[in-house]
């Protein structure tokens, strides 16, 4: 008679395996002190410090401006930069290569991160909103139109953060993916308005991921429009690019 404890050795549903390797990096992710500064306090701070001080002209409220391209760039925080150095060093410290041996697949480690992006962003959201409310913030718009936005907007930085990973060594990640953090900071959208630059820089800087996505949630979040079908179609480019790009060059050692 077969006993109820006789083992049975095998790998788990593979949902539950998507499920586990999320919560794990969802956790590795906010128990990382610089990952936490990047990711929450540098974008809180930037929300405060530039809607209560007149630094940057705006038309309008300043927070009304603010609030959506400080929620832009905490997609960018999470899912490019802060994705694109962890799983770098990740790669060069051979983590990949070990969790690559064992049943789960690695398409399915790739869920698993994308899933802790999402989960870290939906917290990241409803921080930045209750701060911005507490500043005098009024958004207006469709909730779903936002909702498609902030998807693309993390699809294109998540692709093109994995694909820096995958194709550069671990120090140049770091590098490179800070100096891009920085240079959309101010030519992304989020604290300068686009119409502060000249029309030929304008045109080319309106086709970078952030200033679609910052534009986007300002026309639906500030002027309450329907889905910008512009900014969502720049995203849902870059996302698809960016995708397939770090499929097919992904190194994972």
């Amino acid at each position: 008679m077969t006993g109820r404890h006789t083992p049975r050795p095998g790998a788990a549903p593979l949902p539950r395996m998507i499920a586990a390797q999320a919560a794990l990096e969802t956790r590795m992710l906010l128990r990382h002190g610089e990952q936490l500064l990047l990711t929450v306090v540098i974008p809180t701070l930037l929300l405060v410090l530039f809607s209560t001080v007149d630094l940057v002209d705006v038309e309008g409220e300043r927070i009304d401006f603010l609030a959506p391209g400080v929620l832009a760039l905490a997609v960018l925080s999470t899912a490019f930069t802060g994705q694109a150095i962890a799983t770098g060093f990740e790669r060069r410290y051979g983590v990949l290569k070990r969790l690559a041996a064992s049943p789960l697949p690695r398409w399915a480690l790739l869920c698993g991160k994308t899933g802790a992006v999402l989960v870290t962003i939906a917290l990241q959201t409803v921080l930045l909103t209750v701060v911005a409310l507490a500043l005098g913030w009024s958004p207006h718009g469709n909730p779903l139109a936002v909702a498609v936005l902030l998807l693309l907007g993390t699809a294109a930085c998540s692709g093109l953060g994995l694909l820096m990973a995958g194709t550069l060594r671990a120090e140049a990640t770091l590098a490179a993916a800070n100096l891009v953090f920085v240079l959309l900071l101010f030519f992304g959208g989020v604290i300068v308005p686009l119409d502060d630059f000249p029309a030929g820089v304008r045109a080319v800087l309106e086709l970078l991921p952030l200033a679609a996505l910052s534009d986007g949630l300002r026309d639906v979040l500030r002027d309450g429009a329907a889905m910008p079908w512009a900014d969502a179609g720049v995203l849902a480019a870059w996302a698809a690019v960016a995708l397939a790009a770090a499929a097919r060059f992904f190194r994972w050692e």
